[in-house]
């Protein structure tokens, strides 16, 4: 079992700031690729932003040069800078994290989701 715990969120006014990390915790031997997904009322979750293992970077276009992900590898740790924040930018993120874990005596891999943070930017 793996597990992804979000912190972070919080409610913000337009064009503040706001940080969020995502710790990965269990039998973890080895973490691929990290990354951050979002989901506003009534749309579907899509990409903001991810990081491989290397530190190779992918953001969405809405949150180029706004949006930084990062990394600590030792930690299983991956954080969301988030500047000028503005309202379409409100929607609840999630960390996801593709994880080879032990499940009993067994290695497996997938693909692992935190429970989520809500993120509100309004004045």
């Amino acid at each position: 079992q793996v597990q992804l715990v979000e912190s972070g969120g919080g409610l913000v006014q337009p064009g503040g700031s706001l940080r969020l990390s995502c710790v990965a915790s269990g039998r973890i031997l080895r973490v691929d690729a990290m990354g951050w997904y979002r989901q506003a009322p009534g749309k579907p979750r899509e990409l903001v932003a991810t990081i491989s293992s290397g530190g190779s970077t992918n953001y969405a276009n809405s949150v180029k040069g706004r949006f930084t992900v990062s990394r600590d590898n030792a930690k299983n740790t991956v954080t969301l800078q988030m500047n000028s924040l503005n309202p379409e930018d409100t929607a609840v993120y999630y960390c996801n994290a593709d994880v080879e874990y032990y499940s009993g005596t067994f290695k497996v891999f997938g693909g692992s989701w935190g429970q989520g943070t809500q993120v509100t930017v309004s004045s």
